[in-house]
């Protein structure tokens, strides 16, 4: 997810306790991939409707994490 940031999230890494809200979605929408990834190839089983949700859900994180990325890097000169 959002690739193109990965050197700012390391840096959030680095200091887990201010940015714990930005890793809980980061984990949330690492597990919903993998969810997803499963679903599609048929190691669990999810309906077509069920897939489609984690999608949205997971495209809703994406965006919160993106926003919070971006105001990251303004405050921290990044």
């Amino acid at each position: 997810m959002l690739h193109e940031y990965r050197d700012i999230i390391t840096h959030m890494k680095e200091n887990e306790a201010a940015n714990a809200h930005f890793l809980h979605i980061f984990d949330k929408h690492n597990d919903l991939d993998d969810q997803i990834e499963k679903a599609e190839n048929g190691a669990i089983p999810l309906t077509d409707f069920e897939v489609e949700d984690l999608k949205k859900k997971k495209l809703l994180l994406k965006d919160e994490a993106y926003s919070i990325l971006i105001k990251y890097k303004q405050e921290h000169s990044l």
